[in-house]
């Protein structure tokens, strides 16, 4: 045995090894407990991977090994999220097929996945844009359609103007587009939906169960968002109409000054005084280009118009005016609430700025004097009528059931989950097993599964909010059941739909008949440890669970959730170089120099030159890549300097210094093992009744009580330990 560690003259011997025996092919074998390790499901980039994304495939990869020999069965497959907007995007940039170009990408992916001995049983690899995959995308779609849990309709939907497709709430981040960063605009379109929101409670509840980390959980109940309040109707003076408001603080009615109803609210129109019409409308089309996310910022300047009409507060008769506001959104409680400015912060800003009442109704229990506006549920009520007195928790009860009494409103919860928009007006995704007939929508027979893409030269997403698809007649037009005329639905469906069931298919990755076998898909699920990045917290997460629990009702799976255990790596950041602009250029918003290479960086004074820590990607040019670390240091090196720099969750810098410490702690293993070879011949000599020396004693000592230490830390994901 060598006394150094030599990467290349042991990593492609037992890389091969392992690919000659197969070695990591799935077993089933009968009695052995099973052990399904999944990484979350990636799409293939033409950057190909960088070792920021060997922080979960390693650690994930080291257990999976664990378990293996401790005798499992073991499930650890991989495959490609192909479908969707990244993978079209890059197509058009480059000007090729996605289909091929997919193809390409993830053979770069497996190949450096296999220079540093990834685990993966490649006898299952699936690949989400292939037809015999997304048959069976198009077959839960149509269970979703006949458990009424998918429809279609017309929807102010956040368009992106450079991606040209529509975007669910969740891909909008901070009014732009959480993948090129455009300000997105509103639409109305016909969209594709499924109704998550029927599963808003158990989704809610069933996280209780989960060992996720607590932020996700956070993360996943924030998004979901129930509120318990009252929804009840205040009368429009001088109207027939009612406007329904839905409260938390019912307790706080009494301090109600003003109402607000959203600017998309049906009865903006109808309330709308004809001396404020003018105004309305200018009001009404500078909110329709702000996105939800920024009518909701808390830093966002109130902006709002008197209608002119009044509401009468039915606690207390008074005449109480209505304005339009963008902070109250539609699409939760009823699109218009009653404006508390004593006891609400954006209600306190919107009085403030339009001179309105902000009349105290809580008061502190210490009977101190505070500053408005108080929040505070530990109040007691003030100038509140019949309800004076009260603690707010007596006020919520008694005012609640005093509503319903009186048959004007009743007790309601909401939550602040939207039903999951799929539709996406693009070429690459799955097509969705829909057509259009005179009568209306029906689905595709099964039998006639999958609805396969057309063969096209040219794919480019359009302006006008339809998809590429509908500009080829020869595949849109079709008959229906009865041989009548009938379209094609012609918008795809978002990848997170086919992202949100292959862990199951990968339990029955061939089968030709069914999505997967019922007995096989409950040996292998739900899975024990799923490894992958906190930024799909909410969507990924949300809608696999959705889709797990529907397929549960529908008695296809026997578990209503898919992750036992989740497990969040933190990133691997690369030193970034930047110079500082020279005479005539221009930085852009938040820039602090403009990006230079390595070689650059060589020529020019040091204090010309700014260093940053940044994620690694292609557009910083800061990548590192498992080739270029394999060949310099070893996979070995590579993967322990992973597993050691420090927790897993934790965000750490590439560091040359550090992997060459891991290659002197590599060689003293190696040296250890060389100096000590009789450590491997201990069960040997104990059966033949050898002695052993006190040096022996204390190594064999030493080694098992490392195996019992390492054991325990890769269980619970401790590798730096």
């Amino acid at each position: 045995m060598s006394s150094r560690y030599n990467p290349e003259q042991i990593e492609t011997k037992w890389q091969a090894r392992w690919k000659e025996a197969n070695l990591f092919k799935t077993r089933e074998e009968p009695g052995r407990p099973k052990f399904y390790g999944l990484d979350f499901f990636p799409y293939p980039s033409g950057a190909g991977l960088s070792v920021g994304h060997l922080r979960n495939y390693i650690p994930t990869d080291v257990l999976c090994r664990m378990k293996y020999m401790q005798g499992y069965n073991v499930l650890h497959p991989m495959g490609w999220d192909a479908f969707g907007l990244p993978a079209e995007m890059e197509a058009v940039k480059r000007k090729v097929h996605p289909a091929p170009m997919v193809k390409q990408y993830a053979e770069t992916y497996k190949r450096q996945e296999n220079l540093v001995g990834i685990s993966y049983d490649w006898s299952r690899e699936i690949n989400s844009s292939d037809p015999e995959y997304y048959k069976w995308t198009q077959w839960i779609f149509q269970l979703l359609y006949k458990r009424g849990l998918a429809y279609h309709g017309d929807y102010p939907a956040n368009w992106c103007p450079h991606d040209k497709t529509v975007l669910a709430n969740e891909e909008v981040e901070g009014g732009l587009c959480w993948r090129c960063g455009t300000p997105v605009e509103k639409r109305v379109l016909k969209q594709w939906f499924f109704k998550i929101t029927d599963y808003a409670q158990r989704l809610l509840d069933d996280l209780e169960e989960l060992d996720w980390p607590e932020g996700i959980k956070l993360s996943q109940r924030n998004w979901i968002g129930r509120s318990e309040g009252v929804e009840f109707d205040w009368k429009i003076d001088g109207s027939e109409e009612v406007l329904t408001v839905f409260t938390t603080r019912i307790d706080t009615v009494y301090g109600a000054s003003f109402c607000v109803i959203s600017p998309e609210h049906p009865l903006v129109e109808k309330i709308c005084s004809d001396s404020q019409r003018a105004e309305v409308l200018s009001y009404l089309n500078a909110a329709s280009r702000i996105s939800d996310q920024d009518r909701l910022a808390t830093s966002q300047e109130k902006t709002g118009v008197f209608c002119g009409s009044y509401v009468i507060n039915p606690f207390n008769l008074k005449r109480t005016p209505i304005y339009v506001a963008d902070y109250v959104l539609m699409n939760y409680g009823t699109g218009a609430i009653m404006a508390v400015p004593a006891h609400d912060e954006r209600d306190f800003e919107f009085a403030n700025k339009f001179s309105l009442e902000i009349p105290q109704v809580i008061a502190p229990s210490t009977g101190e004097t505070v500053a408005l506006p108080i929040s505070s549920d530990n109040g007691i009520l003030v100038n509140s009528g019949e309800f004076s007195g009260l603690t707010v928790a007596e006020a919520k009860s008694t005012m609640a059931e005093w509503v319903e009494n009186r048959k004007f409103g009743k007790k309601k919860i909401n939550f602040r989950l939207r039903d999951w928009l799929i539709s996406r007006q693009r070429y690459w995704g799955c097509p969705i097993p829909i057509i259009h007939t005179a009568s209306g929508a029906e689905l595709v027979p099964e039998e006639q599964l999958p609805v396969l893409l057309p063969e096209v030269e040219h794919y480019e997403p359009t302006s006008t909010g339809e998809s590429p698809l509908a500009g080829i007649p020869d595949w849109v037009n079709t008959i229906d059941r009865h041989g009548g005329p009938a379209r094609r639905e012609t918008d795809t469906m978002s990848g997170f739909a086919c992202s949100s069931w292959y862990f199951l298919r990968f339990c029955d990755p061939a089968n030709p008949d069914s999505a997967f076998d019922l007995d096989r898909v409950s040996y292998w699920m739900p899975i024990d440890c799923y490894v992958g990045g906190a930024e799909h917290a909410v969507m990924h997460l949300l809608y696999a669970r959705f889709w797990t629990k529907v397929l549960f009702d529908e008695g296809l799976i026997q578990f209503k959730e898919p992750f036992t255990s989740l497990k969040n790596q933190g990133m691997l950041l690369a030193e970034t170089a930047y110079r500082l602009p020279r005479a005539g250029e221009t930085l852009k918003i938040g820039e602090d120099g403009i990006q230079i290479s390595a070689d650059e960086v060589k020529k020019l004074p040091a204090e010309q030159v700014i260093h940053k820590w940044e994620k690694m990607s292609k557009s910083k040019g800061n990548i590192v890549t498992p080739d270029e670390a394999a060949e310099k240091f070893g996979a070995d090196a590579l993967r322990v300097y992973e597993l050691f720099e420090a927790p897993f969750e934790q965000t750490i810098q590439w560091s040359v210094e550090r992997i060459r410490g891991s290659i002197n702690f590599l060689n003293r293993i190696f040296r250890l093992c060389s100096e000590n070879q009789t450590i491997f011949l201990f069960e040997w000599r104990d059966h033949i009744g050898l002695d052993f020396s006190k040096s022996e004693r204390e190594l064999r000592s030493a080694t098992h009580k490392t195996i019992d230490k390492v054991t325990s830390d890769i269980e619970k994901f401790k590798f730096n330990t």
